[in-house]
């Protein structure tokens, strides 16, 4: 389907919600490959015992619905697709393992990594050119890297000194990802290289999340336990470039636009997602309150310039239109 024909699709079907009864949400990601499709990892029990399933849902005229699922012995913290794959889907768990999925193989997983001692809570896929690998961020304090043709990992970083809540990789300079830990620090890694990483003392808190800028690869935005966003440059990292603040607990994900330089998403434990333009005196744009629980997996679409997905701990998925991101015609 063309973007043009995904834009048609989503204005058609505007806001959905899909059920996941006795799972709650952790992570949620639109596919890069199909309008519509995406996928949940889930965990029972909010994730301190129990198993874990990844969803995958499909939107399409009738509705969301779901399209495969897909159960794990322990929870699942967080979930990538591959990006040379479009049936291919990377899990995390709290057994310390990684799963490699496909949607086209419903039996189980195709591959199971297991090197971290602890919650793996952070997975991605590369993006860059010519790359095609895995990272992975665990609470025992460590990121691992790993091609996916290969069961062991590559190389294991080490040096945060809390647990590791994310790793995300740069769209844009190949080898190069960051982490952000429970010690407050941002940290930015050469894969490449076995120099140290950059380290940003970033917060005062624990850094549960970053994102980095889809149209600057020196930009990075981290939001923290104490409830603030804070946008980095790597050319000087003194002082942020941007702080935001509103939320009231705990952001547990942020994202930058796809389609919009200057803005960016946040989901947190105060059960809101916020809407935010750095470049604006008034940044926060809108606040959507429409989950009862901790909101913890937060997307937004490549196909669509005003879709956006997320997840929380009252069992459900929804996907919607805000208005800050709705361009009128």
């Amino acid at each position: 389907m063309s973007r043009r024909g995904g834009e048609a699709l989503g204005k058609l079907l505007k806001a959905q919600a899909f059920r996941l009864p006795g799972r709650h949400g952790y992570a949620v990601e639109f596919s890069p490959y199909l309008p519509g499709r995406l996928a949940c990892a889930t965990s029972q029990y909010y994730g301190i015992a129990g198993c874990g399933t990844l969803v995958v849902l499909e939107q399409n005229e009738a509705g969301l619905h779901l399209f495969r699922s897909f159960d794990w012995n322990d929870g699942l913290f967080d979930v990538t697709w591959s990006e040379n794959n479009e049936h291919v889907l990377v899990t995390s768990s709290g057994d310390g393992s990684l799963q490699i999925w496909d949607t086209e193989k419903p039996a189980g997983p195709l591959q199971v990594y297991k090197e971290h001692t602890q919650e793996v809570y952070s997975v991605d896929w590369s993006q860059t050119r010519g790359d095609q690998l895995i990272v992975s961020g665990s609470w025992d304090q460590t990121a691992k890297l790993w091609d996916p043709e290969v069961g062991r990992p590559l190389r294991t970083f080490r040096g945060h000194e809390g647990v590791i809540y994310s790793t995300i990789w740069s769209p844009h300079v190949p080898g190069c990802f960051a982490s952000t830990s429970g010690d407050q620090t941002l940290r930015i890694w050469d894969a490449k290289s076995p120099g140290l990483p950059v380290i940003i003392p970033a917060h005062q808190a624990e850094v549960l999340s970053c994102d980095w800028c889809k149209y600057d690869q020196n930009l990075l935005v981290t939001g923290a336990v104490d409830c603030s966003l804070k946008g980095w440059d790597l050319r000087n990292t003194r002082q942020p470039v941007f702080s935001l603040l509103g939320h009231t607990y705990a952001i547990r994900r942020a994202k930058f636009s796809p389609f919009h330089p200057t803005i960016l998403v946040s989901c947190s434990y105060d059960f809101t997602v916020r809407f935010w333009d750095f470049s604006k005196p008034d940044p926060l744009l809108e606040t959507v309150e429409h989950h009862t629980e901790f909101t913890c997996g937060l997307d937004l679409s490549l196909h669509d310039s005003g879709q956006v997905a997320d997840c929380s701990w009252d069992e459900t998925v929804k996907i919607y239109y805000p208005s800050s991101l709705v361009v009128p015609a």
